[in-house]
């Protein structure tokens, strides 16, 4: 599986036992334009091409990853650190796997300068997961 698959395998298959967002959020609630009514959009996300295989619910991206990582009992800053989310999720951090997952994700910048290319992917995994149905905190959204 790949690195990206297991970031989302482990947030994505955590949405049914991770507490739902109690419903929809109010203000991303409504996507409200008149097409085709029948099958349900996950809130939060971007609405750029809608992926057909999306999550049919929102899944609080913060909730599930806070859970993990207080479980770890160290401070791990998985909100602004690529690292830390990896950790919390009991993913290889290592840079060889951070390596792998920037090529996954397309990362064209040298994977040598390690903090540039930790920015870049926290960025990226962040909005993928909120293009797949994660519903992410504001702070967070890049």
């Amino acid at each position: 599986m790949s690195v990206f698959g297991k970031i989302m395998s482990a947030i994505f298959g955590h949405s049914a036992t991770a507490a739902p967002t109690g419903g929809v959020a109010p203000a991303d609630a409504a996507p409200s334009s008149g097409g085709t009514a029948a099958a349900p959009a996950p809130s939060g996300t971007t609405p750029s091409a809608s992926t057909p295989a999306a999550p049919p619910q929102s899944v609080d991206v913060a909730a599930i990853v806070d859970k993990a990582a207080a479980a770890k009992h160290e401070k791990l800053e998985w909100r602004t650190s690529i690292v830390d989310l990896m950790k919390a999720l009991d993913i290889d951090s290592s840079l060889a796997a951070r390596k792998e997952l920037a090529k996954e994700l397309g990362y064209s910048g040298d994977t040598n300068d390690s903090a540039s290319m930790n920015v870049w992917l926290h960025k990226q995994v962040m909005a993928q997961l909120a293009a797949n149905g994660g519903k992410l905190p504001p702070e967070i959204k890049h």
